[in-house]
């Protein structure tokens, strides 16, 4: 047999190997994670609930889900372990960064394009016009009807006949 033949089997032979072997890494370090899980830390389980951890057994975690309510959950379905700061601020809301910073955000962009007291600024009128008014309610009723049955006419072709 000539190399040549081979040679797509043998990479694709090695793509497989390389994908499983990632593979088998991503679970190891997810086992590893799982199991130094403490009591005290925050989690995130694969639903996407945020918890504490308040016991570890071997295969399953007792989670505080709200205080004072506890919930059995497998092991497995932990999807992330996180670091304090990051719990506090997706479930409490805190941001050290904003504390420590002290810097504010405005609510809209007025202070940010300086004081400009004597500048015209454009403004858009929005007040109806007076000719909008003039149409008397029941009159543009009765147009919309007849554009309607336009349209509707428009729509026919020669052939087509009217089934009243």
């Amino acid at each position: 047999m000539d190399i040549l033949t081979l040679l797509p089997f043998i990479v694709l032979i090695g793509a497989m190997f390389l994908m499983t072997r990632s593979a088998k890494k991503k679970q190891a370090a997810a086992a590893q994670m799982r199991n130094d899980m403490q009591p005290g830390t925050g989690v995130r389980t694969i639903g996407g609930m945020y918890a504490t951890v308040k016991e570890v057994h071997d295969d399953t975690v007792i989670l505080e889900v709200a205080p004072g309510v506890h919930a059995i959950y497998a092991k497995n379905s932990i999807g992330a372990v996180l670091d304090d700061a990051e719990y506090n601020r997706i479930v409490h809301g805190d941001d050290p960064e904003l504390d420590a910073d002290g810097t504010v955000v405005p609510d809209d962009a007025s202070s940010l394009t300086g004081e400009s007291d004597s500048a015209e600024v454009a403004k858009i009128d929005l007040a109806k016009d007076d000719a909008a008014d003039d149409v008397e309610p029941e009159d543009a009723a009765v147009k919309e009807v007849k554009d309607a049955k336009d349209a509707k006419d428009e729509s026919k072709t020669d052939g087509d006949a009217d089934s009243k």
